[in-house]
Order: structure tokens, then C-alpha cells, then sequence
């Protein structure tokens, strides 16, 4: 019974292609590796977004390989996800020790390949090119270490590929274009998914409020994406729902609507600002204004006063002035965000973005990263600190990762909490009095549980 390890390097919907392949290989017969070492298969799915994940996937699997090739070990070597599409072949040319190369619409192929390399029929496969219906085939779910069939948060795909073509971003080349799976059978998953434990579901998409556009469309002037939600709150024994990662664009009326009549979808919205400058996200071809930007989290507010609001943003684009960079810090004090992931630059090859003049130099993407961070930083832990003293409904995930001994989960407006309970809580919702912050979490009493404000 071979074994197969696996590593993600890269976003959630990363993380989720990895568990429909492992979950496709445990079906199949294979067991899942902790860790590489011993491990009959080792696959690395890995990001092309930002340089920096590459990078370590290519070092990662390069030291692999050099020890393998000195063990004189028969461990089959992999490459899946966006790199692998983006790169295909030249990454046997670079890496001879490995042995599979997969694109982003074939992880369902992955068994069957591994089959023929596991027992020697082939050395090498390379398999970059698109299919049609590949969209439908990210479905599999491995089951929980306790046996359970799913875990009490849970991923759901619910399409594949891009249409935006931002200057920066190398995902409509990696992904393809657009293609999205019928509402009837993203449903029939979350069922099954609630009927194995999960109690809240994540969907996904590169851009997931682009959801059905062409094929499905506007009804009863809701969008496609509006009409999912809807079908997704019908599933009974479902607590919540939420979705990543929007695009500001796909904000419509409807939706905007919608976070006030669906009970169980979040009050957290994970909005990608990347710039604040009208200049550069024109220049990113974002669509979109700081002012559309401004009034969008406002809306969502008014709708939500208790919306907890995130985003991307990217320091040192090509062409990025000082003046570029501080509406950008203003604009994040006016919006005060309660996180935001901070990026540098990285060109990546084939993108416009990548030939643009005036590169901005790498000492000074480092400088604005530090300023944007520690402003981030400061406005985030206030915002925290506004929790403290109130109630906070929170779904119990499981133990702590930096505390087994306690619990840990999210609140709806998904800011962690850490408390202290039992496994009889684990996948209850419980109302919890936060007592202090940390680093971006909040700690809970459960023993003054469900007083009144």
C-alpha cells in the first residue's frame, strides 16, 4: 500500500485542490504520509501568484530529490497546480528526479498517473493540457482523524479560472478562463458534507462572486452567485456560510443585500483592495475606483455593522510613486480594516506588469511593506480591543495549534478565539465573553456563558 505525502504552497483553494487529490489516492488505496520522509510519493502543489512560493517549492523539491538520488530511493517526485501549468515540461528538464507534472485541470488525474509511476510502467508524465468539465472534478473530501466524513469547517470549489486579467497576476494563464459547476450539484456537496459533521462552509473561487455569469446568469434580479448562496442556506443542519475571494466588481446590490436577509451567511467579507490609488489600479486594470472601494465597505457596514472587513494589498508596483503609496495608507485609515495581507511586488514572467517601466526598486517595496504592516498592525489591534467585554458567537473548530489543551474557533465576523472546553464542543456554537487579545485572536471565557449584554 504505497503512501503518499503532499504540500501546498499557496491560498486556500491550493489547500483544497490538495485534499480532492489525496482524498482521490485514498480512495485508491493509498495512505496519507505525515511527513516525506518514508513517504512512496511526495507531491508539491504549488502557487505561481508570488514569486517566493516557486521558489520554495523548487528548493524544497530540489533537496528532496539530491537525497532520494543519494538513498538511491524509488520515492516518485511531483509537481502539481499552477506552477506545474505555468512551467510544464521544463520542470523535468530542471528536476530529472521527477517524475509527474500536473496542470490545474487534471488533479483528477493524479491517481492513475501515480498508479503507472508507482509500479514502473512510466518514468515521467507531463499533463498541461485543458479538459473540459474539469471544473466539476475538485469534489473529494478526506476524512477527519477521528473517522469523521468531513471536518466541521469545510472547502467547497465551486468553479475554476479567471476572466480579469490584473496586469500583476499570472492566474487567467495558470487557471484558464471562467467555468463554474451547477448550483444543484455545489448543493448536493455541502449536503453531504453537513451530513458527515461540517456545520460551516467555505466556497471558493479565484474570483467567486464572478460565479455563473454565462452559465447561469441573472433570475429575478439576483446574480448567479446570489442565487448559490440562497441554495446553499437551504441545506439543513448548515450554520454558516462564507466565500473567498471576491473581487470588489462582483459587489452587486444583490449581494450587498444579501448579508442582511441570509441568516447563515458571515458578516466577513475579504475584499482584495491592492491599491489605493486610482492611478495604479488603473495601471493593475483592477476596474474599479478608491472611491467605489470606500463606498462598498460602507455599504457593507450599514448592512452589517459588525462586518468584519480584510484585504490584499500590493506595495511597489511598477510605477508606484510616494504619492501613489500614501493615498493607499490614507485610504486604509479611512477604512480601518480589521486585517489585511501586505505583498511586495514580484513580477512574474508573461504578465504586462513584468515589462512595465519604472520598476519600483526592491529597498523601497521592503520600506513600504514595513510602513503599510505597522499601520495595519495598529489599526487591527484596536479593533480587536473592541471585542473585549462582549459576547461573541463562536463555532468550535477544534484544538488550539499553538495550545492543544484548549479550544479554539471562529467568530462570525472570523476572528479567531481561544478558550478553554472539552471535545464535547467540538462543531457547537457557543456565545463566548471575550476577556483580552493577542496577536490577532481573541480570548473567551465559556464559564460566563450566555449573559445578557
Amino acid at each position: 500500500m504505497p503512501s503518499v505525502f503532499i504540500k501546498t504552497y499557496g491560498c486556500q483553494m491550493n489547500e483544497r485542490d490538495s485534499e480532492a487529490v489525496a482524498a482521490q489516492l485514498v480512495e485508491r488505496g493509498y495512505t496519507v504520509a505525515p511527513h516525506e520522509r518514508g513517504a512512496d510519493v511526495v507531491l508539491l502543489n504549488t502557487c505561481s501568484v508570488r514569486d517566493l512560493a516557486e521558489q520554495k517549492a523548487i528548493g524544497k523539491m530540489t533537496a528532496l530529490t539530491v537525497v532520494a538520488q543519494r538513498k538511491k530511493s524509488k520515492t516518485v517526485f511531483g509537481f502539481l497546480g499552477c506552477m506545474a501549468q505555468s512551467h510544464g515540461a521544463g520542470l523535468l528538464e530542471q528536476l530529472p528526479q521527477v517524475g509527474l507534472v500536473l496542470g490545474t485541470q487534471k488533479f483528477h488525474r493524479a491517481g492513475e498517473y501515480l498508479d503507472e509511476l508507482v509500479a514502473g510502467r512510466r518514468t515521467s508524465i507531463v499533463d498541461v493540457e485543458d479538459e473540459v468539465g474539469s471544473e466539476s472534478t475538485i469534489k473529494e473530501h478526506l476524512p477527519t482523524p477521528s473517522g469523521a466524513v468531513s471536518s466541521v469547517t469545510s472547502f467547497v470549489s465551486i468553479m475554476q479560472g479567471c476572466n480579469q486579467y490584473c496586469t500583476f497576476c499570472i492566474v487567467p494563464y495558470t487557471r484558464g478562463q471562467e467555468r463554474s459547476r451547477p448550483i444543484a450539484e455545489v448543493v448536493e456537496e455541502v449536503r453531504r458534507l453537513v451530513d458527515g459533521g461540517a456545520r460551516e462552509v467555505t466556497l471558493l473561487g479565484q474570483i467567486v462572486n464572478s460565479y455563473g455569469k454565462r452559465e447561469i446568469g441573472v433570475k429575478d434580479g439576483k446574480s448567479a452567485f446570489v442565487q448559490l448562496l440562497e441554495a446553499v442556506s437551504s441545506v439543513e443542519g448548515l450554520e454558516r456560510i462564507r466565500f473567498t475571494s471576491p473581487h470588489p466588481k462582483g459587489y452587486g446590490a444583490d449581494l450587498v443585500e444579501a448579508y442582511g436577509r441570509l441568516p447563515k451567511l458571515c458578516e466577513s467579507a475579504h475584499i482584495p483592495l491592492q491599491s489605493g490609488s486610482d492611478r495604479v489600479l488603473k495601471r493593475m486594470h483592477r476596474g474599479y475606483t478608491s472611491a467605489r472601494f470606500i463606498e462598498l465597505a460602507a455599504q457593507l457596514r450599514r448592512v452589517q455593522p459588525e462586518m468584519g472587513v480584510t484585504t490584499d494589498v500590493i506595495v511597489g508596483f511598477p510605477g508606484e510613486t510616494e504619492s501613489d503609496f500614501e493615498e493607499t495608507m490614507a485610504l486604509v485609515r479611512e477604512i480601518r480594516f480589521d486585517n489585511a495581507y501586505v505583498f511586495k511586488y514580484s513580477p512574474r514572467k508573461d504578465t504586462p506588469a513584468a515589462v512595465m517601466p519604472d520598476q519600483v526598486p526592491e529597498e523601497v517595496k521592503v520600506e513600504r511593506h514595513t510602513r503599510l504592516l505597522t499601520l495595519i498592525n495598529q489599526i487591527g489591534a484596536e479593533r480587536y480591543e473592541a471585542h473585549v467585554g462582549r459576547l461573541r458567537q463562536v463555532l468550535v473548530e477544534g484544538p488550539s495549534r499553538r495550545n492543544p489543551d484548549r479550544l479554539t474557533g471562529r467568530t462570525r465576523c472570523n476572528k479567531i478565539v481561544v478558550f478553554e472546553g472539552a471535545d464535547r464542543h467540538l462543531g457547537q456554537l457557543m456565545d463566548l465573553r471575550i476577556t483580552r487579545t493577542g496577536s490577532f485572536t481573541l480570548y473567551g471565557d465559556p464559564a460566563i456563558l450566555n449573559l445578557e449584554e
